[in-house]
């Protein structure tokens, strides 16, 4: 049974610092980006990121990328 996986889906998120809580760890403030084109590279979200980061007040920590799949048998 072949099985093929398809990607419908796809979200960047740049995660922030918002400070340091009570125990001294770090607090982080996540904002998404839906409806991302599945076609997009890595290269080019890093660039929108880059782009968006001095926009915003936070220090900016990671930046992903949430796919989803459908799978279904071939």
């Amino acid at each position: 049974m072949a099985v093929n996986a398809e990607m419908i889906d796809s979200q960047l998120q740049l995660i922030f610092e918002d400070g340091i809580d009570l125990e001294g760890k770090a607090v982080y403030r996540t904002k998404s980006f839906n409806n991302v084109k599945t076609t997009a590279t890595s290269e080019q979200l890093h660039t929108v990121a880059a782009a968006l980061e001095p926009l915003q007040q936070l220090v900016l920590s990671t930046i992903e990328r949430n796919d989803e799949f459908m799978i279904y048998e071939a």
